[in-house]
Formats: C-alpha cells, structure tokens, sequence
C-alpha cells in the first residue's frame, strides 16, 4: 500500500502539492484567531463552575424547536449589532452554539477580537442531541 502511495505521488506530484498546500491553508485558517472547540461535557462544566453564558446563533424558529437551558438567542446575522448586549458577560466565557458547529467558528472571531472567552459548542445543538442532553422548548 505504502508503495502506491510513493508511486502515485511521485507521479501526480502536482496533485499531491496541490493537496498539501490546500491543507496547510486550512489549517492555518482554523487556528488563527478563532474560537476553542468544546464538548457538550466540557460547555456543562463550563456552565456550573465558571457561570459561562450560551449563546445560540440559530434563527428564532430554530431556538424555539430546542436549544440548551439558560441559552441566550442571538442570531448569527445579528451578533455584530449585540456586541452591547454581551458586553454585561465579558468576565465569563462565552460558548457560541449553532446547528452544526460551523456558523459558531466564523462568529466567534468578532468576539474575540472584542476581548471576550470565547468557546464554540464541537458539532454544535446536533451534538449536543447526539449525546442525549436535554433541550428546552419555547
């Protein structure tokens, strides 16, 4: 197996720097600035000892399907216009939850800039569903 590798690569070294170039650019864009990722475990935690506040980035209608308890319903498009609003918690971390994970990492960066502790849920609301926590309906 190792052998068609080498083979591949020394023939296809364009694709295989291709290949290379585009990882290495991912990965400098995940670590640059951005949010720790976090487990459901982890955000409890954070939760019951450090007093962290949630904040779900998720459209109202989604919210209100489900969202973690105590969770503060900002949607991403807006965050910009309620940095005000969270300013109240810039001495406790803040977890930034979406439907995914994704949409949290993008948004976390403003904040952070900001000055604010800012964490994002791993897998977002869908993993938090995945390990069986409960979620509270509006």
């Amino acid at each position: 197996m190792i052998d068609q590798i080498l083979e591949f690569s020394t023939n296809h070294w364009d694709m295989v720097a291709i290949f290379v170039l585009i990882l290495a650019t991912v990965v400098f864009v995940e670590m640059r600035g951005n949010a720790k990722g976090i487990s459901p475990a982890s955000l409890t935690n954070l939760m019951n000892n450090k007093d962290a506040v949630v904040v779900d980035l998720r459209t109202a209608k989604e919210f209100r399907t489900g969202h973690i308890t105590g969770a503060i319903n900002i949607p991403a498009d807006k965050l910009k216009d309620k940095n005000a609003e969270l300013e109240k918690h810039k001495s406790t971390p803040i977890i930034l939850v979406c439907k995914t994970g994704m949409t949290a990492g993008t948004n976390a960066k403003e904040l952070i800039k900001a000055g604010f502790e800012v964490y994002k849920l791993q897998g977002g609301i869908a993993e938090w569903e995945n390990s069986s926590l409960p979620l509270v309906k509006a």
